[in-house]
This record gives structure tokens, C-alpha cells and sequence, in this order.
């Protein structure tokens, strides 16, 4: 989805890769030619790029920490790659430990009678992009070269991210799990530039 119109917002929530393997696989996405990359931090989306009233703002965050409070940390593993092709050009590193956990998050997070309710056009399966909309021989080598990839943290909380009109995906709250759970500090990962390139307007 491009930039939002008059009076809206695109928004995203997602569960951060945290360092080092956030920036790392950020790094990879972009050597690979997917230029996507230098503005999305690496992360397994719960809600995908959604445009939303920019009033609605203050409801959706409240709905969000309700939703964090009621959940626990649990555990994730990444292992491997997979693809959603032929249907659609994209390749990814797999979620292995923590599916379950993610697809009650997303859940929550668009339960019907919340702000941010909406469907989804394909069915939830939470995965980390790593290749997206490019060269088939640039694909292949995404899924072969990250094939031995792995990766393990305990998830304590999401985060929401806004997209600019320069297509940048910049943080703009965490929420940690639970009333007592801590929240690490979700890795921003900056934007990974070719070299010589401009710095993206803040």
C-alpha cells in the first residue's frame, strides 16, 4: 500500500527481529536487489500495512496495550527459508517455534469489534521476508543462501509502525507483554542505504 491519503495513516503492527539477526537479515534482503528493504525493519507481521483514519490513533493504541496485557512472552525460532511462490514472489526465512503465539496475536489484533479490524486476502503464516517482487535468479539465491539461517529469542512484546511518504516504516510505540513483563527495546535497524545514497527525510 502507498502513502496514506488526507486525514489517514498507514499503519503496521509487527514482532521485531532483535539484533543481530534483525539488521543482518536487513543487509541480506538488500544485497539480494530487493530495495524494499532499506525501509523495512526486519519483522513477522501481525497486522500488515493498514490504512486507518489518523484520528483513530488514541483508540487503536489503547486497543493495542490491552491486547499486549493479556499476553505472555513466548518463545521464538527461525530455521530455514521457504517461498509463497508461484502465487505470490516472495521468499522467507521460516518461523519454526512461536507460529501459534504470533497467530493468536494478529487475532487479537483485528478481532472484530476492535479498531483495526479488517481480512486478510491470504490465510495467516507468519514467516520473515527476506526476497520480495524480484528477479527469479535473485529469488533463488535468497532461498539457497539463508537455507542454514537460524535464530532463537523469547518475544516480550510488538511494536506499531507507521509508513511516510517516502515509504519508510519508522516505529512509533512498543508494547510489552503482560503488567510485569519487560520489553527490550525493539531495534530500530535504521534504513540500510546503497552507498552513496541520501539519508531518508525524518
Amino acid at each position: 500500500m502507498g502513502a496514506a491519503g488526507s486525514g489517514t495513516v498507514t499503519l503496521g503492527v509487527s514482532l521485531a527481529v532483535p539484533e543481530p539477526y534483525g539488521s543482518l537479515l536487513q543487509r541480506r534482503r538488500a544485497g539480494f536487489g530487493d530495495h524494499a528493504a532499506h525501509g523495512i525493519p526486519t519483522h513477522i507481521t501481525l497486522l500488515p500495512p493498514t490504512e486507518v483514519a489518523a484520528a483513530a490513533r488514541a483508540a487503536i493504541e489503547a486497543h493495542l496495550a490491552r491486547v499486549a496485557l493479556a499476553g505472555r512472552p513466548f518463545p521464538v525460532r527461525l530455521s530455514g527459508t521457504g517461498t509463497f511462490r508461484p502465487l505470490s514472489p516472495v521468499v522467507f526465512v521460516q518461523v519454526v517455534e512461536g507460529g501459534t503465539g504470533c497467530a493468536r496475536l494478529q487475532e487479537r489484533i483485528r478481532m472484530a469489534d476492535g479498531p483495526l479490524f479488517r481480512e486478510l486476502p491470504f490465510p495467516y503464516h507468519p514467516h520473515v521476508t527476506v526476497a520480495h517482487g524480484i528477479a527469479e535468479e535473485a529469488m533463488d539465491a535468497a532461498y539457497a543462501e539463508l537455507a542454514d539461517f537460524s535464530a532463537s529469542w523469547t518475544a516480550s512484546g510488538f511494536a506499531l509502525y507507521e509508513q511516510g511518504g517516502d515509504g519508510v516504516w519508522r516505529l512509533q510505540r512498543e508494547f510489552a507483554f503482560g503488567g510485569d513483563a519487560v520489553c527490550e527495546r525493539v531495534p530500530s535497524q535504521g534504513c540500510v542505504r546503497p552507498a552513496g545514497a541520501a539519508p531518508a527525510a525524518s
